[in-house]
């Protein structure tokens, strides 16, 4: 059985004491400190893989590519979502001095707020060789909109990143991992090669391109997690915990479930 390809999803990473680029349980679940990040490279690494963009797992022919060949080339696929400043100064160090690759899916409305990068910084990102994604244009939930609104989300971010990075911008990762057969087809049309949700799976060689799936990385996340995910592209424990907040959103809708899922983290933080 061909070793499936694992799509870790990181955050905000955070260094030197500085604060969040937002505030909120929800929010700060999925930062983690660069200390716990640099850990997580150093284990992809002792399992014998190496961390690659989306692009370089697709390869050429767009078929999953779980890397064969040279000691150390399994494929962790490692991907940022929403574009925090931290992309550029904390993780792009950090994956340059691994040797590694990286997708860095970025909200265009993001760009130049507090905590976010700037255009500059984004241009920065891209010149060094990292690939750029895009996260929509203003982080809507893709099952929130009409047909015309997934268009504009897919196609309006596009383009301004490609204007604004100087690259083309072939992958997509859904916000809040909201995900339509609609939204699949919309993004082959733009000239995407592919879009990642958040279902916690790894990704076969024969894995439908527009709907690949991606593991979070939270505060909750162990370093036995992240050693399993690079051996065998599999991760138990929050696999499981993933599909469940996956049914509860299913049965909430978007925003009780958001509003259920803050009150239970706030809880839970005191």
């Amino acid at each position: 059985m061909a070793r499936r390809v694992p799509f870790l999803m990181y955050h905000e990473l955070l260094a030197g004491g500085r604060s969040p680029a937002r505030h909120g349980e929800g929010y700060a679940r999925y930062v983690i400190d660069d200390a716990v990040f640099r850990e997580h490279l150093d284990l992809v690494r002792s399992a014998g893989a190496v961390g690659v963009a989306v692009g370089a797992a697709l390869g050429a022919g767009d078929a999953m590519t779980p890397g064969t060949g040279e000691a150390g080339d399994a494929h962790v696929v490692l991907t940022f979502d929403d574009g925090c400043a931290s992309d550029l100064s904390v993780a792009a160090p950090m994956l340059r001095e691994a040797g590694f690759g990286a997708t860095f899916f970025v909200t265009v409305g993001h760009l130049g707020t507090p905590g976010f990068m700037t255009h500059g910084q984004l241009r920065e990102l891209a010149d060094a060789g990292f690939e750029i994604g895009s996260h929509g244009m203003t982080h809507a939930y893709m099952s929130d909109l009409d047909v015309a609104g997934i268009r504009s989300e897919l196609t309006d971010s596009k383009a301004a990143l490609e204007d604004l990075a100087g690259c083309a911008v072939q992958h997509f990762s859904c916000p809040g991992g909201r995900w339509s057969r609609v939204v699949a087809d919309t993004a082959r049309e733009a000239g995407y090669r592919s879009v990642s949700d958040s279902r916690p799976v790894g990704n076969a060689p024969s894995a439908d391109r527009f709907r690949l799936g991606r593991f979070a990385i939270t505060k909750t996340t162990t370093p036995a997690d992240i050693a399993r995910v690079a051996l065998d592209g599999t991760l138990g424990s929050l696999r499981f915990q993933s599909l469940a907040l996956g049914a509860a959103r299913a049965v909430l809708g978007n925003r009780m479930y958001e509003r259920a899922r803050s009150l239970l983290l706030e809880r839970g933080a005191g």
